[in-house]
């Protein structure tokens, strides 16, 4: 069995005798085993144990446990002490996806403080069954149906060649004990149920359902190699870049007539992170409307225009006085200057323009347009909705929204700006001094 998992690592490339590795040990019979045979195997290995102390008594029984194996082995422990209630509560989140946040970001930093290569864990065949079910049963797509990663990033799991028997008989053999997390053993949650109640109802219909499970999610994973290839010739070909302004677009012509567009949006939007829920709404909203924005944690989507337009959201700007002439700085990288001038040239660029000085008056106001703003476009004599201003010039959705506006003491615009000077504050053959305004913008 020894070879068995030298041979899995060495063809996964997992692990390297020249460098330290951290084993993640509960003191369960998957840890403790993984425990042993790495040592065996020769390699460099501390060990890290977490208790969360939410099993009472048993919980720090775990915890001498691992001391007293630790101890035996000669392999040195790091030991931590964690409430997840506190981080549940705070981030909203289950008791055991605290656990699993904190045990990992500790093991995480654990790795970087020792200079460790890599977090080794004891998940086994078995571990890829039940999760292959979990996510079947979830209704995943062929990524979630691939079972569980020889790696990731630098957490490694080296026995995932073994079964959960292998392992007791590991254990039996070298007469090593191990600790039982009651917890484990009570069909609470997901995981339990399938463990307990699916998996050996699959055994007696058939006895080789573990093996077969793992071969199919190993012929998956062949698969995928293949899926995600075609994913990213369509995802280079279709997805245009504006990185200058953190946006993406697809066609909705050219993405129609992809054999699988729903398809596509998941594999282009999953990673921006909009979930499937989300992807499918995009989908049916795709032909026939358009306007409603889509948000992920850090992104807005809009169908606009026959496009998907995804943009990086940007913090809206909040309302800034300008009290007098000066340099003033809207962003950390949008800037605008307001001074005054006799020489009365009309400026001709879309980041600065020129008005008359006598007719505006201070303090001014920098914002985001709102709803209803209506001001006189230069060029015409009466008002427009500056909505219908920025639809005429089929300025996108998302960008109406953060379009910033140049307002009076009275509430008047005298600019939208980049884009046109109210008609009633120009420069005349009259005007004697100019107020100029220039837009600076580092990106």
């Amino acid at each position: 069995m020894l070879n068995k998992v030298s041979k899995f690592i060495d063809e996964n490339e997992l692990l390297s005798h020249e460098e330290l590795h951290v084993v993640a040990l509960s003191g369960g019979s998957d840890s403790v085993a993984l425990l042993h045979i790495l040592k065996q195997l020769g390699y460099r290995v501390e060990a890290a144990h977490c208790n969360f102390h939410l099993r009472g008594l048993e919980s720090d029984k775990d915890e001498i446990f691992v001391r007293n194996l630790c101890d035996s082995l000669d392999i040195k422990l790091h030991l931590v002490h964690f409430k997840p209630e506190d981080y549940a509560s705070i981030h909203k989140v289950s008791i055991e996806m605290a656990a699993r946040d904190l045990r990992y970001s500790y093991f995480r930093q654990l790795c970087k403080d020792i200079g460790a290569a890599s977090i080794c864990v004891g998940h086994h065949r078995d571990d890829v069954v039940e999760t292959f079910l979990m996510n079947l049963l979830r209704g995943s797509g062929i990524h979630g149906l691939t079972g569980i990663r020889a790696q990731n990033g630098i957490v490694v799991r080296p026995l995932l060649c073994l079964s959960r028997q292998d392992i007791l008989k590991y254990l039996d053999s070298i007469g090593q004990d191990y600790v039982t997390d009651s917890s484990n053993l009570v069909d609470d949650v997901l995981r339990n149920k399938i463990r307990l109640n699916v998996v050996p109802l699959l055994k007696d219909i058939n006895p080789s359902v573990v093996e077969n499970i793992d071969k199919t999610a190993e012929y998956l994973k062949e698969a995928e190699k293949i899926f995600n290839k075609e994913v990213s010739c369509e995802l280079a070909r279709y997805v245009k870049h504006d990185r200058a302004n953190g946006r993406q677009f697809v066609s909705v012509l050219e993405l129609m007539q992809l054999p699988s567009p729903e398809t596509f949006l998941y594999e282009w939007l999953s990673p921006l992170g909009y979930n499937r829920t989300q992807i499918e709404q995009i989908f049916h909203h795709l032909i026939g409307e358009s306007g409603r924005v889509f948000e992920s944690a850090s992104f807005d989507l809009v169908i606009d225009r026959a496009c998907v337009i995804v943009e990086l959201r940007r913090s809206l700007i909040k309302p800034l006085k300008i009290p007098e002439v000066g340099f003033y700085n809207i962003t950390d990288n949008l800037s605008m200057r307001f001074e005054y001038s006799n020489d009365v040239i009309i400026s001709k660029s879309d980041h600065c323009v020129t008005l008359d000085k006598d007719i505006v008056e201070f303090p001014l106001i920098v914002r985001i347009v709102e709803n209803g703003d209506i001001f006189c476009p230069l060029g015409m004599e009466g008002h427009k909705l500056v909505s219908d201003f920025l639809t005429d010039l089929k300025v996108p959705l998302l960008e109406k929204r953060r379009q910033l506006v140049v307002t009076d003491a009275k509430g008047n615009i005298l600019w939208v700006v980049g884009r046109r000077v109210d008609n009633r504050y120009k420069v005349c053959k009259h005007t004697s001094s100019i107020l100029r305004i220039t837009l600076y913008n580092t990106l």
